[in-house]
């Protein structure tokens, strides 16, 4: 229940006198222990140690010392799991198990090392220290490991001898070199198969070996003293493991997986409604419209907290939202967590108590770029109730997704004073910032599905903590520049935050910050490029406008042929969609994950997976005719040619401004729908199904997930269907593919499916064909309707149309006797 701040600021202020005294340079000597729940709970001379089973392959690790201030967890699952765990107690040490890692309590002094398959996987090497304005942990690194981790930064994969700071803070425009930006996050992913997550949303410094060898140390000036340990058999297990203990994110509506029109910003009604009439006359997908400051006044500063429409500029906004949603198009309006004083809620937040406060208890004020301004204390359950009434009347008149900006906070006074309402707790900024937008987040998520319990919730965020992805968190990249030099980090930036959870991190396409003039070849390398990342959102300043409908015709052709891309490849992203929220798997995911003994392989962001079928690798330069890959091992067919790479070398894939490298894995298979306008109108009931032949490859894979695309609970509810597919390429070069489904209804679901299989690869003429045991004779080209099959040899193309019932079935594929 939420504590009033002004029944407990007495206790507060007595207890951080006290806690001011306290230093420690470990954690002083056993005592005794007890077994509660699923804690080990060790008393010492100094305090309590809490080692907590989170997961088969996780612990929590709470350090407790007497008379130092904690904050409550932010970035552990508010749900425990049940872990099943066992303790074994000798004269030196404590021994606590759990199926894939144990923890090894030494007694004197108390330190803590991991245990994994009977070697030690990480330990403590001074372990925990508390200072005045100084407190962490410390452990020993091997000196062979590579360590990533610290959330965005642009420095390279492997994170080993840096020092970060640990503070979100905007960085405006950067390019190939950034230490502190958005979104930091305190916790490290290591070539051992470990993560250790800080779980401190305090101001601090994450030192990776950089200050002294082969040590790791987290520092931060107060917060709680605590750490998450995950252990994994394999990366993907790993991260599976991590966010079994931080939370998995919710499927997005498949709407969010379309294209949207955003730019800083639309400046009235009739301007909107005009770029979107220009998407639909230029035949060009779209599914979402963003509203940047605009919608709340007619200039950039002096508005911000109005929290309502301008009327002037919008005088129709009910109207004009249902008008889109008719025609399939959402509206997201934009967000920021400061009242100006300027702004027409000022008087009414000020009254209400909802503002931080400063050293005497009123209301914080201070200025920054928009003007003179507050800031809405969201740790405080009065003022997300206050600051939800302004979304509440946004949704009540049909707005589908929320977007909030500039929550690092982007300026954060270190006088601040919030109030943790849960806990009872008063805290400074600097103890509490990089949690603002963890918070803020979980405010929109859990009072839209408590609203709105059917619908999903899409909420953009630019800054958050450990965890947030459980809250339905869209994160981005920020205000990069509009430059090549922009373009460049953004797959090690999307690496980064996907490993440690944030699976829909993604860029403003296009670049948002400068430029000048419009540089074509880097704006159509951009959205080429984000078919492949988790949001296709194209996002700049206006003085170009970031919306293809405003460019030449190649341009907007280009353009136009990726967005239809995109949306036929709806099976396949919303497949990867379901594959995180229920596994933890990003949809961006690094070359290292196929071959787990090549440490090299860490440091490679020119190319990347998208799912398992995909490899991609962004033009990055202008000018480029081909650009040099690294290839896992097996063979790799190109995307747009059918060209057959070997791979586990580095080949020159050519390009040209139509083209960048995509190459999908021999053996797999790629579901894919006829492209729609608007993802209202997407149907599975016509399916092609894309599957990718080679010798090499004998037996294979895949599934596509699928369900209404809207309705929040259907994966708990069994409304949904696994559509499986399976191949079997025999030595006599003969072929059969699998057709099986599994799983309950939905609103919509096809009774039968036509589904068009594309076989590519195909070197050689076709003996037979047939469907569950029904012949199917081969043309050269295939007839518009019905049962048929084609050959395309100078394609290497085999096309077979049928009609499932979704009863299991049989296409079997027979090569011409040589």
């Amino acid at each position: 229940m939420p504590i009033p701040r002004q029944l407990a600021v007495a206790a507060y202020a007595f207890a951080a006198g006290f806690a001011a005294s306290v230093s420690s340079a470990d954690f002083g000597e056993y005592r005794n222990h007890a077994i509660v729940d699923q804690s080990l709970v060790v008393e010492t001379s100094i305090g309590e140690l809490r080692v907590r089973a989170v997961d088969d392959a996780a612990f929590e690790v709470h350090y407790r010392e007497d008379g130092i201030k904690q904050l409550p967890s932010f970035a552990l699952a508010e749900v425990p799991r049940n872990v099943a765990t066992d303790v074994r107690d000798n004269e030196s040490q404590l021994r606590f198990r759990i199926d894939g890692l144990t923890a090894i309590v030494d007694k004197s002094p108390v330190r803590l090392r991991f245990e994994k398959d009977g070697r030690i996987l990480v330990a403590e090497e001074h372990g925990y220290f508390a200072h005045d304005t100084l407190r962490g942990f410390r452990f020993r690194l091997d000196e062979d490991e590579k360590i990533l981790g610290g959330g965005q930064r642009v420095m390279g994969m492997d994170r080993r001898g840096r020092r970060m700071p640990l503070y979100n803070r905007a960085h405006y425009g950067y390019e190939t070199e950034s230490e502190q930006m958005y979104y930091s996050l305190p916790a490290v992913l290591s070539s051992d198969k470990y993560i250790i997550a800080f779980d401190n949303s305090a101001s601090g410094w994450l030192d990776i070996a950089a200050t002294e060898e082969n040590v790791l140390q987290f520092e931060a000036v107060g917060g709680r003293t605590a750490y998450i340990v995950v252990a994994g058999d394999s990366y993907p297990a790993l991260i599976g493991n991590y966010t079994d203990a931080t939370g998995r994110q919710p499927l997005l509506p498949r709407w969010a997986f379309g294209n949207y029109a955003s730019r800083f910003g639309y400046r009235n009604e009739a301007e909107t409604r005009d770029v979107v009439r220009r998407f639909e006359r230029a035949d060009i997908p779209l599914d979402a419209v963003v509203l940047d400051i605009y919608w709340f006044g007619p200039d950039i500063q002096g508005h911000m907290g109005n929290l309502d429409w301008d009327r002037e500029a919008w005088p129709n906004p009910r109207d004009m939202i249902g008008d889109f949603a008719r025609r399939g198009i959402r509206t997201v309006p934009i967000t920021e967590p400061f009242v100006l004083t300027t702004s027409k809620r000022w008087q009414d937040a000020a009254a209400n108590g909802v503002l931080a406060r400063n050293a005497t208890g009123a209301p914080k004020r201070f200025d920054f770029y928009f003007g003179n301004t507050g800031l809405i204390d969201i740790f405080d359950e009065g003022a997300r109730q206050w600051f939800w009434h302004a979304y509440e009347s946004l949704f009540d008149i049909g707005i589908a997704g929320t977007w909030g900006d500039l929550g690092e906070p982007e300026v954060h006074p270190p006088d601040t004073l919030h109030w943790l309402s849960d806990a009872g707790i008063e805290a400074t900024a600097d103890e509490v910032h990089n949690a603002y937008g963890h918070v803020w987040a979980k405010m929109v998520y859990e009072n839209q599905t408590r609203r709105y319990p059917d619908t999903r919730p899409v909420i953009l965020m630019r800054s958050g903590f450990l965890g947030s992805q459980r809250y339905g968190m869209v994160p981005w990249t920020g205000d990069v520049s509009r430059s090549w030099g922009g373009l460049k980090p953004q797959v090690e930036l999307g690496l980064q935050m996907s490993l440690l959870g944030l699976a829909y991190i993604h860029s403003d396409l296009g670049g948002f910050a400068g430029g000048e003039v419009f540089d074509k070849e880097l704006y159509i390398r951009w959205l080429q490029y984000g078919v492949f990342q988790p949001i296709y959102r194209p996002h700049a300043q206006e003085h170009i406008p970031p919306e293809p409908v405003f460019h030449d015709s190649e341009t907007r052709s280009i353009v136009r042929d990726y967005i239809r891309l995109r949306y036929s490849l709806l099976p396949y992203i919303y497949t990867l969609a379901w594959e995180n929220s229920t596994t933890g798997m990003p949809l961006m995911r690094p070359l290292f994950f196929e071959d787990e003994s090549d440490p090299s392989l860490i440091d490679e962001t020119g190319a990347y997976l998208w799912g398992d079928a995909f490899l991609v690798a962004p033009v990055t330069d202008p000018g480029v005719t081909e650009v040099d890959v690294k290839l896992p091992a097996g063979r790799w067919i190109d995307f747009f040619d059918g060209r057959v790479y070997d791979g586990g070398r580095k080949v020159s894939v050519p390009v040209s401004l139509a083209t960048i490298p995509v190459l999908v894995r021999a053996g797999y298979f790629v579901p894919m729908a006829e492209v729609v306008n608007h993802t209202d109108d997407y149907d599975s009931e016509n399916l092609s199904l894309h599957y990718y032949a080679d010798e090499t490859v004998g037996q294979s894979g895949g599934v596509m997930y699928e369900d209404d695309g809207k309705r929040r609970g259907n994966l708990d509810a069994g409304a949904f269907e696994l559509l499986r597919f399976g191949a079997d390429h025999d030595d006599t070069g003969s072929l059969e593919i699998e057709l099986t489904r599994e799983g309950g209804n939905y609103d919509g679901r096809p009774e039968s499916r036509q589904v068009t299989i594309v076989v590519h690869n195909w070197t050689e003429p076709v003996a037979s064909v047939e469907f569950n045991g029904r012949a199917i004779r081969v043309r050269d080209r295939i007839p518009k309707r019905g049962i048929a099959a084609s050959y395309d040899q100078t394609a290497r193309k085999l096309t077979v149309r049928v009609n499932w019932d979704h009863e299991p079935a049989r296409l079997n594929i027979n090569r011409t006797e040589p």
